[in-house]
This record gives structure tokens, C-alpha cells and sequence, in this order.
């Protein structure tokens, strides 16, 4: 059995026993992970703000108004004053603070992309998030092994265009299985 040796560009989805509210029923985008520890957006918990709210307060002009309704969502427990956009990557597009997480996602975490967003000149497709999910070295690793998560491969359909309340089911939907019907127990033999 090969060992994984980065979590960076997969999805982690929550099993049911997880209880804290961060997580509960959460599917989270790990954007780094290597042994100093692992970076993730938790993409399915919208927070009570939508784009437009952040607009607002960041006094950034909405010239597109299509996009003022976009809800925000709590990206995990830490620095959640801090904005986080998880997007297509646009190769005629840089931005200050971005980090490639794939051929094709990244992560910025500047102001110029909120700009970019507003006018109507952003990437195609986007989630922000207030906050980051955060693990210290192995500890990821060492939760997995708990069976806290499963991990999948990244999934765009289920990153950018399912509906939120359907992420959780549909992310474990495509390993085949009912994340209802997971249990946390584990046997030996």
C-alpha cells in the first residue's frame, strides 16, 4: 500500500461522530500540508455575511452586483478576521498574496483579488472564507488514523457548484458511500 505523503489538494469530509462545530457534517479543502503541519478551507459552512457585507466594510466599491449575495463561510477556527478566497487559477491574473495549490486552484489571501472580485474582473469561480482550519505536524495525519476523516481527491463540482447543504453527502457520494451509515468504530483482527 503506497503512503500518502501530502493531504494538499484533497478534500477531508467529516465523519458523523465529529462533533465540534467547526467540523460537524464539514467538508474541508486542505490548500498545504507538508511535515510542519496542514493548511484548510472548511467550504460548506456559510457564516451569517455575504459578500457584500465585506465590501462594505473593507470600503470596496460592488461593480458587479451579481455577486453582492455570495455568502462568506467560516473557514475554520483560526484568524477569523481573516479573508481567504479559494479560486480557479487564471493564468493572465496574479495577485499579491497567492499560493498554487493545484494546476488549476489557488489561494490568495490580498486585497487585490477582493477588487479584481468587485469589478466584475475576478476568477470565474470562488469561495471566500472568514478563518482557517489548522493542524499542527502529523497532526492531521493522526486524526485521519482515528477515523475523524475520510479523505477524497479534490472535486471542483463539489468544491464550486453544488449547493452548500449538499456538499457533506455529496463529497462522500463519490467514494459510493452513505455518510449517514459510517460509524466510527474500528476492529481488529
Amino acid at each position: 500500500m503506497q503512503e500518502i505523503s501530502s493531504f494538499q489538494n484533497q478534500m477531508l469530509i467529516a465523519m458523523p461522530s465529529l462533533q465540534d462545530t467547526h467540523f460537524h457534517h464539514g467538508v474541508t479543502f486542505i490548500c498545504q500540508h507538508n511535515t510542519e503541519g496542514a493548511l484548510g478551507l472548511v467550504i460548506n459552512h456559510p457564516s451569517n455575511m455575504v459578500l457584500a457585507d465585506i465590501f462594505e466594510q473593507m470600503e470596496i466599491e460592488i461593480l458587479d452586483t451579481s455577486i453582492a449575495n455570495t455568502p462568506i463561510f467560516m473557514g475554520g477556527p483560526v484568524q477569523q478576521e481573516r479573508g481567504f478566497v479559494l479560486h480557479h487559477r487564471t493564468p493572465d491574473t496574479s495577485w499579491e498574496n497567492t499560493i498554487e495549490v493545484s494546476d488549476t486552484l489557488a489561494l490568495t489571501t490580498s486585497r487585490d483579488i477582493l477588487k479584481s472580485i468587485a469589478r466584475g474582473e475576478g476568477p470565474d469561480k470562488f469561495i471566500i472564507t472568514l478563518g482557517y482550519a489548522g493542524w499542527s505536524g502529523q497532526q492531521l495525519e493522526k486524526e485521519i488514523k482515528e477515523n475523524a476523516w475520510l479523505n477524497i481527491s479534490s472535486n471542483e463540482t463539489v468544491i464550486f457548484d453544488t449547493p452548500i447543504s449538499q456538499r457533506w453527502r455529496t463529497a462522500a457520494k463519490t467514494l459510493g458511500l452513505d455518510v449517514e451509515l459510517l460509524t466510527t468504530h474500528i476492529g481488529h483482527a
